[in-house]
C-alpha cells in the first residue's frame, strides 16, 4: 500500500478504536502494526512487535520515571502535601481567595517533589477540597482549582513528562528539568494573580478574607523542612553538578522514604504506607511503560512512511515566518489532548514536529520543550480525556465531572496566558539550564 493512503487511512482506524472504547495505547499500537504491515509486510510487523518492547523502554535514563513515582509516593505518606498547603494557608488568608491561592502553592509544593499532575491532583484533592468548601468556596472552583494545580506536576521539576521529552528528543535530561523551573514558578504566579481577579469580580465564589497573625505565619514554615530538603537534593543536586538525573531520582527518593519514617512513628502504618507506595508506582510506570509501547509503534510506523521528511520539505515551502510554523504545531495538540494522554502525544507527534522546528527552523529544544509540556497540561483539565478531572471526580463523589470541568474553564484561559508569555519570552526556559553549563 502507498505510505500516504497508509497513512490517512490509520487516522480515523485509531478514532473508530478510541470510539469503541479501546484503551489509548491499544488503539494506538495496533493501528501501528497494521500501518507496517500495510507498508512493509506482515512477518516485518510482527518483528517490530518482537523487538519493541525491548528496544523502547531498555534505557536508563528511563529508570528516572518509577523513581520520580516512588518519590511522589514517599512524599505523599510523608505528609509533605499536607505540610504545604498548611503554610499556604496560614500566609495567603488575608488576600481574598486565600484558601484557593494556598491550594496553588500547595499543588506547586507538593509537584516539586512529586513530578506526576495525577498523584498531585488526587493528593490536593483530598487535603484541599473539604477545606475549601467547609468554609463556603464554590464547589465548581474548589474542584477546577485543583483539577488545575495539579497540571503543574508536569512542568515543575521533578516531572516525568520533561524526562519523557528528554528520552525521546535526546536532549539533556537534566537541562530539561532545569528548564521547567521558571515557567514552573510563571505559572503559579498567573494561577495566583487569576484568582485575586475571580475573587474580586465575582466574590460569591471565595468567602471574606481571614486574619492570621504572624506568629502563625512565621510558626508555620517548620512545615516546609521535608519539601525543602527534596527539592535542594534533587534539582540543587542537579544544578551543582553533584547527580545525574537518574542518581538525583534515587538520591531523592531515599530522602522522601526517610521523611515518611520520621513522620510514622506506628509499625503496621508504616507497612501499609511502604506496601501502598510499592504497588502503585509499579501500576503506574506499567501504564507509563505500556503507553510507550503503543504509541511508539504508530510513531515508527509515521517515520517508516516518512512523514517527518514530508512535513520538512512542506514547511520549507510555505510563505509564513518561522514561529507562525511552531505556533500551528502547537495549536495542534489542544484537540489531540482532548483524546490522547500526554505521553501518547508526545510520541506520537515530537518525531514530526521537533526535526522542523529544531533543525529545520532552528529553534531552541528546551523552549519547544516546555510549550509542548504546556499544551499537554491544557489537554488534562479539558474535555472529554482530562485526566485529571477524572481523578478528582473519583476523590470528590458528590460533584459531577460535568461542573469540574466548569471549574478548570478560567484556568484553561490561565494557562493559554502563561504559554503566550513564555512563546514571546523563551529566555524563560533555557537561561537557567544554560547557566548551569557556565
Amino acid at each position: 500500500m502507498d505510505p500516504i493512503v497508509a497513512v490517512c487511512a490509520s487516522i480515523p482506524v485509531v478514532l473508530f478504536f478510541l470510539a469503541l472504547g479501546v484503551p489509548v495505547y491499544a488503539s494506538l499500537g495496533l493501528t501501528g502494526l497494521l500501518g507496517i504491515a500495510a507498508i512493509t509486510d506482515f512477518s516485518s510487523a510482527l518483528i517490530q512487535l518482537r523487538v519493541f518492547p525491548y528496544t523502547q523502554v531498555a534505557s536508563y535514563l528511563l529508570v528516572v520515571v518509577p523513581l520520580f513515582i516512588i518519590m511522589g509516593n514517599f512524599a505523599y505518606h510523608g505528609g509533605l502535601g499536607d505540610d504545604v498547603y498548611r503554610v499556604g494557608r496560614k500566609w495567603f488568608s488575608r488576600f481574598p481567595g486565600g484558601l484557593a491561592i494556598a491550594t496553588i502553592i500547595g499543588s506547586a509544593g507538593f509537584a516539586s517533589c512529586c513530578g506526576s499532575s495525577v498523584a498531585t491532583a488526587a493528593t490536593m484533592g483530598y487535603v484541599a477540597v473539604p477545606e475549601m468548601r467547609k468554609y463556603g468556596y464554590d464547589p465548581k472552583l474548589a474542584c477546577g482549582v485543583v483539577a488545575a494545580g495539579g497540571v503543574l506536576g508536569i512542568l515543575i521539576p521533578p516531572s516525568v513528562i520533561l524526562v519523557f521529552y528528554g528520552v525521546i528528543t535526546d536532549v539533556s535530561v537534566g537541562s530539561m528539568l532545569l528548564a521547567g523551573f521558571l515557567p514552573g514558578i510563571l505559572s503559579v504566579v498567573i494561577y495566583i494573580l487569576g484568582l485575586l481577579f475571580l475573587s474580586r469580580i465575582y466574590p460569591d465564589l471565595a468567602p471574606d478574607p481571614e486574619s492570621v497573625s504572624w506568629r502563625e505565619r512565621f510558626s508555620s514554615l517548620k512545615g516546609l523542612w521535608g519539601i525543602a530538603l527534596l527539592f535542594l537534593v534533587v534539582i540543587g543536586g542537579i544544578y551543582i553538578g553533584w547527580f545525574t538525573p537518574t542518581e538525583a531520582a534515587a538520591v531523592g527518593s531515599f530522602v522522601a522514604m526517610m521523611a515518611m519514617f520520621i513522620r510514622r512513628r506506628a509499625v503496621w502504618s508504616l507497612r501499609n504506607e511502604l506496601l501502598d507506595s510499592f504497588s502503585s508506582t509499579l501500576r503506574t510506570t506499567c501504564m507509563v511503560f505500556i503507553v510507550i509501547l503503543g504509541a511508539g509503534l504508530y510513531s515508527f510506523f509515521l517515520t517508516l512512511a516518512q512523514v517527518p521528511q514530508m512535513v520538512s520539505e512542506y514547511v520549507a515551502t510555505l510563505p509564513v515566518p518561522p514561529w507562525a510554523v511552531v505556533s500551528l504545531f502547537l495549536l495542534l495538540y489542544i484537540p489531540l489532548g482532548m483524546l490522547l494522554d500526554s505521553f501518547s502525544m508526545l510520541l506520537v507527534t515530537l518525531p514530526i514536529m521537533f526535526p522542523v522546528v529544531v533543525n529545520q527552523l532552528g529553534y531552541d529544544p528546551l523552549w519547544f520543550g516546555i510549550l509542548a509540556t504546556k499544551l499537554c497540561e491544557i489537554g488534562l483539565i479539558t474535555p472529554p480525556v482530562g485526566l485529571n478531572v477524572y481523578v478528582l471526580a473519583g476523590v470528590v463523589t458528590d460533584v459531577s465531572l460535568t461542573d469540574i470541568f466548569k471549574g478548570c474553564f478560567w484556568f484553561v484561559i490561565f494557562e493559554v496566558v502563561s504559554t503566550a508569555i513564555i512563546f514571546m519570552l523563551p529566555e524563560l526556559s533555557y537561561w537557567l539550564p544554560h547557566s548551569m553549563g557556565r
